[in-house]
């Protein structure tokens, strides 16, 4: 067995609450690890917190827009440097787990041994860190409450826990995505499931405020996933979904969805239209909304009947979903987000990849406001596709 496999295997025994002090022993042991740091992102992706023991809130703060460890995890690249006041060479790590970026992992070793087997070594090491992170986040809360900079408000811990993650990444496409308030979210969601031949895709907004939003769109999530994996078609899903809200609320709250089901081989989409959430293609430098023909909200009318429609993706193509809260959202002048910037600034990020167009996207709309605080919630998604060759 080799170091890191060693070193992976340590961490698959610890217990949750220990994985740093276990990694922090097992890489001065098995590679004469000097120093052993771990920055993880806030909520809001615009911090890297150090984590310190004992836990407590947020540590050390550094920006993920200029500094080492932020461009390290912005660009998901290793770095190396030399500290020539300790004799040391420091190797920045980005630390992730299937395209979704959660921090960095700064490790020191003395000078002259960092060769290209040693950082590959550690880049497999912060790569496994990633994976039992996610894992470990299941049985203990430690690492959620070390990337808060704020408390979240109840109706935003409902989302977050409701949330797959922020980030997913195959062969055949990827995806980011964001929402702000990020410490604040009420109604917007998004959800998506991989499978082996198809990519199942929603996006959501649930009317309303506060905690009332945040527990109609669960109630509506879930109420898909139930559907989705009972292996109804997709028009069913959102049916079954509208009868559980139409229950419960009996057409008083209702919410926006988009859903989508993907054909890996192929391309082709089925999607259902049942709100506001718009998507935005880019092909070819030029981007274009696509028009569905819109349905009724799920839970606003009893016995609603949804149909599909289709579409088809090539390589190449992105696609970027907007919540209301984007597209709508006011500028100093009269137009709306939607009607013009939201495009240039999809244009403006298309050589960015996916797992950072959102947060982008977010901060053109926030200078197209004059820098005011969102009114509402805000739900950027970017997926790239490149389909099965």
């Amino acid at each position: 067995m080799n170091r890191s496999e060693t070193v992976a295997r340590a961490l698959r025994e610890a217990a949750p609450h220990r994985l740093v002090a276990v990694l922090r022993d097992a890489l001065a042991e098995h590679y004469g690890a000097v120093s052993v740091e771990v920055l993880l992102a806030d909520y809001g992706l615009e911090v890297l917190c150090r984590v310190t023991e004992p836990f407590g809130e947020c540590g050390e703060e550094f920006s993920v827009f200029n500094s080492i460890v932020g461009r390290v995890f912005g660009a998901q690249a290793t770095f190396v440097e030399d500290d020539l006041a300790s004799g040391t060479e420091v190797v920045h790590l980005p630390v992730s787990a299937r395209g979704d970026r959660l921090g960095v992992l700064v490790v020191g070793v003395k000078a002259g041994t960092s060769s290209e087997e040693t950082i590959v070594d550690l880049e497999h090491v912060a790569t496994a860190f990633g994976h039992e992170l996610l894992v470990a986040e299941r049985d203990t809360d430690v690492y959620r409450s070390l990337r808060r900079r704020d408390r979240l408000t109840l109706a935003a811990e409902v989302q977050w826990d409701l949330l797959p993650g922020r980030a997913y990444e195959c062969p055949e496409y990827s995806i980011g995505a964001h929402l702000e308030p990020a410490y604040a979210i009420r109604g917007d969601n998004f959800d998506w499931s991989a499978e082996p031949d198809r990519l199942h895709l929603g996006i959501t907004n649930g009317m309303g405020e506060g905690i009332e939003a945040s527990l109609l769109t669960g109630l509506a999530v879930n109420a898909l996933r139930n559907a989705r994996r009972g292996g109804v078609s997709l028009a069913d899903q959102v049916a079954l979904a509208d009868k559980a809200v139409y229950a419960q609320y009996r057409g008083e709250r209702y919410l926006d969805v988009l859903m989508l089901d993907f054909d890996l081989e192929t391309g082709e989409v089925e999607v259902v239209d049942a709100g506001s959430p718009r998507l935005y293609l880019l092909r070819d430098d030029r981007v274009s909304q696509l028009p569905f023909e819109p349905q009724l909200p799920v839970g606003m009318a009893e016995d609603s009947v949804y149909t599909t429609q289709n579409l088809k993706v090539e390589p190449g193509d992105r696609l970027v979903f907007a919540s209301d809260g984007v597209f709508d959202a006011p500028g100093e002048a009269e137009e709306s987000f939607g009607d013009r910037a939201l495009a240039k600034a999809i244009l403006a990020t298309r050589l960015l990849p996916s797992v950072s167009v959102p947060q982008e996207v977010l901060r053109h709309l926030t200078a197209y406001q004059g820098g005011r605080e969102a009114v509402d919630d805000a739900l950027v998604l970017c997926l790239d596709w490149r389909g099965r060759s």
